[in-house]
């Protein structure tokens, strides 16, 4: 199906620049506990897996939600293409200060350029700009209730992010946040 190859292949360019990324990374001075790091990693893999994974099986969740059409699947495909851009373009502005956890960095800089020029969180926002494409083109309600736990694991995994970047940042990480959005970026 050419549709589902069209939301494919930027979801696996993603994952080989994030493994050619991970290689490259900074050594981590503090992490979040794991106790903490459960919970948005289980809603994370429910929800990718609910909107990527065949639930045919489960009555409604595998129902269509909207009607098909050439408009929408096209939307769906340019969502996913641009969220993935915009993952990996505030990826490229992390550099070697990434990190799948929540971390601080040796020597960690608190990043203001490009997409992080205007959001907080632009991976985030980028990835779920993605996720809401490729369930437009799945169409499955099973995909819409992965797009909410995927948003929710992201909200989750940000605010522990902000927390951990205030404490290291202090003021100089506050005056960002008046001046970026949390996930949508902030104008004017």
């Amino acid at each position: 199906m050419i549709w589902r190859f069209l939301i494919d292949v930027p979801w696996i360019v993603l994952i080989a620049v994030w493994v050619v990324g991970a290689l490259k990374t900074r050594r981590t001075e503090s992490r979040e506990p794991i106790s903490s790091r459960i919970v948005s990693l289980a809603l994370l893999i429910l929800g990718y897996s609910l909107v990527f994974g065949n639930v045919a099986n489960f009555e409604f969740l595998g129902e269509r939600f909207m009607p098909r059409t050439w408009l929408l699947r096209t939307t769906g495909v340019i969502l996913t293409w641009v969220g993935i851009g915009i993952a990996i373009w505030a990826r490229r502005h992390l550099g070697a200060y990434w990190s799948a956890r929540v971390t601080i960095k040796e020597n960690h800089q608190l990043i203001r350029t490009g997409p992080y020029a205007r959001l907080r969180h632009p991976i985030y926002s980028g990835l779920g700009l993605a996720i809401l494409g490729s369930v437009l083109v799945i169409d499955r309600w099973a995909g819409l209730l992965g797009f909410l736990l995927v948003e929710t694991a992201y909200c989750i995994k940000a605010r522990r992010e902000e927390s951990m970047l205030s404490a290291q940042f202090g003021e100089a990480f506050r005056e960002h946040c008046r001046h970026t959005g949390f996930l949508f970026p902030k104008l004017g």
